[in-house]
């Protein structure tokens, strides 16, 4: 529900009257939209930090999504296939095995982990009209996109305009950062950086979140250099303290005796070995994320043990098993998708037990209960190879 109060129901009590109204003011440009009203959501893995997020007020949810669909269609076919996040037919899978299948069919010294700092809220309206104004021919839609940007953050009961940022939340801020990225990051890369190194070098981008594959780690060093510019002229910066350049050669330590591995999409990527003993790239779970979803689904159990009854919880229980285990369910990493089944069994199976004075379960029981009931299976759902 946004800030208007208005609900679903509400608004569908008329709806055929809602929508001519809306379809007339949007003619007359007497459309504008209403302020985002602001919910803070915890990060994962990160305790006590918070991301905003704004929820938009129905009516605005609607014509967001029109504008989505046509942002889509002039900018899908001009995207690059380095870009994967908020795309019709793309997902964080598909970016996170174009990643493995480079480093496993290319030489790689080193990789750029790139962080861009707030990128959401640091994105310049300005330019970004500009940008879209290149390819967007019709005033009134610009000018629509620019009321959007206008409308302001409803924070606690107080409006906040600025000029920098889009909401993270609403229907069309993904494809808006999408364009942005693709004109300060993706086409500079393509464009520019390409013709400039000494070897081979690959960018794979997932929204916010880069990763930059070169053959030669003077490559590297020169990129991450220029990156910090290119950014700094669109109003961006590189997170410094996330921002990291892994030595990731074939196989083998850093200078330091560390194992070379870098996180992507929450997952870790690091050197193993095949079942033929061949140095091959893998992947697992990302330690922070799995210890996070371990915390909080320990949160939960803890919150509602007492109050579900035990048919509920374990619906519930294994819905989250379930969304666990369907997205870090890839090749090589049944290992650490096990480690999360157990620990999440021994969750239930505490928490089960402190619903009364007398113990509910004992494991014996607690077993043969999961075998009337099993757990989500694992399985390698998104094979990357």
């Amino acid at each position: 529900m946004g800030a208007d109060g208005v609900t679903k129901a509400q608004y569908g009590v008329h709806l055929e009257r809602n929508l001519e109204a809306l379809v007339e003011r949007m003619k007359r440009m007497a459309y504008r939209p209403g302020p985002v009203r602001e919910v803070l959501v915890p990060k994962a893995g990160k305790s006590g930090a918070t991301r905003a997020l704004g929820i938009s007020n129905l009516e605005d949810k609607l014509v967001q999504g029109m504008f989505r669909k046509v942002l889509e269609a002039i900018y899908e076919p001009r995207f690059l296939e380095c870009s994967y996040g908020f795309r019709p037919g793309r997902g964080a899978h598909d970016a996170v095995r174009a990643l493995h299948r480079y480093l496993y069919r290319h030489e790689v010294e080193s990789v750029i982990d790139v962080d861009v700092a707030s990128y959401f809220d640091s994105i310049d309206q300005s330019r970004l009209l500009e940008m879209l104004s290149e390819k967007i021919a019709d005033p009134r839609f610009l000018r629509y996109l620019a009321r959007l940007f206008k409308a302001g953050v409803l924070s606690q009961g107080e409006l906040r305009v600025s000029d920098e940022g889009v909401v993270q939340g609403s229907a069309c801020s993904p494809v808006l950062a999408n364009i942005f990225a693709h004109h300060v990051i993706d086409e500079w890369f393509e464009g520019t950086v390409k013709r400039h190194c000494a070897g081979e070098v690959a960018l794979f981008r997932y929204g916010d979140d880069v990763v930059i594959c070169c053959r030669y780690a003077r490559d590297g060093e020169r990129i991450r250099k220029a990156l910090t510019g290119r950014l700094a002229r669109f109003g961006l910066r590189l997170n410094e303290a996330k921002t990291r350049t892994v030595p990731f050669c074939r196989p083998g330590r850093d200078s330091r005796g560390r194992r070379p591995v870098f996180e992507f999409l929450g997952f870790t990527f690091y050197w193993g070995r095949s079942r033929q003993g061949y140095r091959i790239p893998k992947v697992k779970t990302s330690g922070s994320r799995l210890r996070a979803k371990l915390a909080a689904l320990n949160a939960w159990a803890k919150a509602v043990h007492s109050r579900y009854s035990l048919e509920r919880f374990w619906v519930v229980l294994c819905a989250k098993v379930r969304g666990h285990v369907r997205y870090y369910g890839v090749s090589f990493n049944t290992r650490a998708l096990g480690v999360f089944v157990y620990q999440a069994t021994c969750i239930a199976y505490k928490w089960l037990n402190r619903r009364s004075q007398r113990r509910s379960f004992t494991w014996e029981t607690f077993r043969s209960y999961i075998d009337r009931h099993p757990l989500p299976r694992l399985a390698v759902y998104h094979a990357l190879y």
